[in-house]
């Protein structure tokens, strides 16, 4: 009899990675993840390859870095010589479908400059078929919500808090309630679409992939999830005692922390200054965030409860992840695209129903993993040739007891600052840089983390001494030789990584011989 193959893929948005009460999180408790952890695998230093949204999303759906994919920026274009797990999977004959959004930029070579897909950086991967898209599933949501006599402009005020509201004086503003209720909310809607979809094809193999919108701001939600936190039971971010002496760290974070230093900025719909807001409104903030968390966490228990009542749950490979991380105000900053890790350490959860992955049930790993290992590791679980191009490596040994040979001791991550139209950072302007000079590169590992810039200076951070990275020890001149040593292996993985999809080829007396000694 063969085995069913059904692959449930959910990513939510701009998720920390140590906001799951299974890594023993102070405030947040999630219990849906938490459940599906203990029935599968937990990676505790999974982390982002590269931010913000679409260049992340480039690289999770490809397997590739940032240098070699790049798709740098939300709206640069993503190379359609590159295959992606979608179209992988329709080798394999899946119908692979999307709920949600992938934040894809069409390749504009060959298309008629009049091509609406050239408007935005909102497209679909090609290969998905489309369930719902973002954003037309907030069309497709606003409609269900007039219908419900809900009254609303349109997107621009669809998140305003609950007018005359009577807030207590020891709550903040973002603890205001969104004016939608909890289950005609945004996120319980996608649980709902998603939920139908899956009974229509619960007699197939099928491949769907899941993106829920939040937590990605506006930081707002309906109750009772905007009250779940107290904001007193909530610390205050990681960060020096000033914006000033923040910002004296590096001309990047400087910029960054400029840019947030007015209202409605960022969180829309804020009256505050997210860097010198109050302390109780800061903590709110952070509280209203963990609440939103909580709505994404009962919206994937719905869609396994689902799984379970119809006896799909043991055929199905879950994935739970997400894009990037959120610095939550660290370094007076929010957002994804600073240096810290914050911005890149993210969940991720794999539930495999197999019996070889037994072993492996409620797990945790410690070993460092990456984005770009997702791709591998569904094709892997399907049985499927993990192409060439790929620079992750698949996890599917970690599922049960084992760990691959010659695994990674560090992570690598990316970030690509320069201007767009989709961002009001311009870091060009700013800094007085080139657009190619607005490149960093970062490798982490137990203990130390060097950032390097194309054309500015480096950034050394020594994490078991100083884990929120408050001190740049790079012109320190006892760490030169640490130094020097990260940024050797930084050049290694550079050329170990770089495009070699044709490298290990060669031509002889026999053809085409494929000479590579692949580790996946």
């Amino acid at each position: 009899m063969t085995r069913a193959r059904k692959v449930l893929f959910i990513s939510a948005d701009q998720w920390r990675g140590e906001c799951l009460s299974a890594l023993g999180h102070p405030v947040v408790k999630t219990p849906h993840l938490d459940a599906l952890a203990a029935d599968g695998t937990l990676f505790k230093q999974h982390y982002a390859v590269t931010s913000p949204c679409g260049p992340s999303r480039a690289s999770l759906q490809t397997g590739l870095y940032l240098m070699n994919h790049r798709s740098g920026r939300n709206g640069t274009p993503l190379d359609q010589r590159h295959t992606n797990l979608a179209k992988e999977v329709r080798k394999l004959g899946f119908d692979p479908t999307l709920f949600g959004y992938t934040d894809t930029s069409a390749d504009p070579r060959g298309r008629d400059p009049t091509d609406p897909s050239l408007r935005t950086y909102e497209g679909p991967l090609p290969g998905y078929s489309i369930g719902l898209l973002f954003p037309d599933y907030m069309s497709a949501w606003m409609k269900d919500l007039r219908a419900k006599g809900y009254q609303f402009q349109g997107r621009e005020d669809i998140y305003q808090p609950q007018t005359d509201f009577d807030k207590p004086a020891n709550r903040g503003h973002r603890f205001i309630p969104a004016r939608f209720k909890a289950e005609d909310s945004d996120t319980n809607f996608m649980a709902d679409q998603v939920i139908h979809w899956l009974s229509d094809h619960r007699h197939e193999d099928w491949f769907m992939h899941c993106v829920f919108l939040r937590p990605h701001p506006p930081v707002i939600a309906p109750e009772p999830y905007n009250g779940l936190y107290d904001p007193a039971s909530v610390s205050l971010p990681n960060r020096r005692a000033t914006p000033e002496l923040e910002a004296a760290q590096h001309p990047h974070l400087a910029h960054w922390i400029k840019s947030f230093d007015r209202p409605n900025h960022y969180d829309e719909h804020n009256p505050n200054n997210l860097v010198h807001m109050p302390e109780l409104e800061l903590r709110q903030m952070r509280a209203c965030y963990y609440g939103m968390m909580n709505e994404v966490d009962d919206a994937v228990g719905r869609i396994v409860a689902h799984l379970k009542a119809t006896g799909e749950y043991d055929s199905t490979l879950i994935v739970f992840t997400c894009d990037h991380g959120e610095m939550g105000g660290d370094h007076y900053t929010w957002g994804k695209e600073l240096y810290f890790d914050p911005s890149f350490y993210i969940p991720l959860i794999i539930r495999d129903p197999r019996h070889e992955a037994d072993a492996g049930r409620g797990r945790q790993v410690d070993a460092f993993t990456e984005s770009v290992d997702l791709m591998p590791t569904v094709l892997d679980w399907l049985g499927a040739a993990i192409p060439a191009q790929c620079d992750g490596r698949s996890l599917v040994p970690f599922l049960g007891d084992g760990t691959p040979a010659h695994w990674r001791e560090e992570v690598h991550m990316a970030l690509d600052f320069r201007s767009s139209p989709w961002s009001s950072y311009d870091g060009e302007a700013a800094l007085g840089l080139l657009p190619d000079e607005c490149q960093l590169t970062i490798i982490r590992g137990r203990r130390w983390k060097y950032v390097h810039f194309a054309a500015l200076p480096p950034l050394l951070f020594d994490l078991q001494d100083d884990p929120t990275e408050i001190r740049n020890l790079a012109q320190d001149t006892t760490c030169q030789g640490v130094l020097l040593v990260m940024a050797q292996k930084m050049l290694s993985w550079q050329i170990l990584h770089q495009e070699r999809v044709l490298s290990n080829l060669h031509i002889g007396p026999q053809g085409v011989e494929d000479r590579s000694r692949v580790r996946h």
